[in-house]
């Protein structure tokens, strides 16, 4: 079809990103420095970007595009896929897990490292908890989720403190003890929010 639709010139785009940051559908993305349309069906032809853009880089044309998907931006937009998340409130068995790719975390996680949504919950199922305020061992919840589900993957993301190798030693216990063997990794945050491992 043919459709109102951004087009950004590479040679004026100075890779400030500004026009990704403004883009509500996440239609711009930064690829080696520039900023690029990475989906038809996600620009709304709106041009939210526009005015973002130090250096005039977007414009509009008309030409053959996808149409408009709202339902898939929505969709996009969306990275948590389930409810609740709380270790202690989670079912052990439901329909999301077949096949899920697990994301066990402490609380604290996403509250210190800014793009927690987009750089680790996206996709997966979350299970969230902190064995320093929780009077409970994770352990025995999370071997009965992993063995009665078709679990793809864990991956644990924890803060550097040391309360948080609680949530880990639960999480590796749950695992040996499931008698599955699943490929998983641990990811650490320090405590000004950055990766460390």
């Amino acid at each position: 079809m043919i459709r109102r639709i951004i087009q950004i010139d590479e040679e004026k785009c100075n890779g400030c990103g500004a026009c990704a940051a403004a883009c509500h559908e996440s239609a711009i993305g930064m690829v080696d420095g520039k900023a690029k349309l990475l989906r038809d069906d996600y620009c709304d032809g709106l041009g939210d970007c526009l005015p973002s853009c130090p250096t005039g880089a977007i414009t509009f044309v008309e030409r053959e595009a996808a149409a408009y998907d709202e339902e898939a931006v929505l969709e996009n937009q969306r990275p948590l896929q389930q409810w609740p998340v709380q270790i202690r409130l989670v079912p052990t068995r439901a329909p999301y897990f077949d096949g899920a790719k697990l994301l066990i975390a402490a609380d604290c996680t996403a509250y210190a490292y800014a793009n927690f949504h987009k750089d680790f919950i996206k996709g997966k199922i979350v299970l969230v908890g902190c064995p320093k305020l929780d009077s409970a061992d994770y352990s025995e919840k999370l071997e009965e989720i992993i063995r009665s589900n078709d679990i793809a993957s864990v991956t644990i993301v924890r803060m550097e403190v040391p309360c948080c190798g609680g949530l880990e030693m639960a999480a590796k216990k749950a695992l040996q003890n499931s008698g599955k063997f699943i490929p998983w990794q641990v990811t650490t945050i320090s405590v000004d929010g950055k990766i460390l491992s």
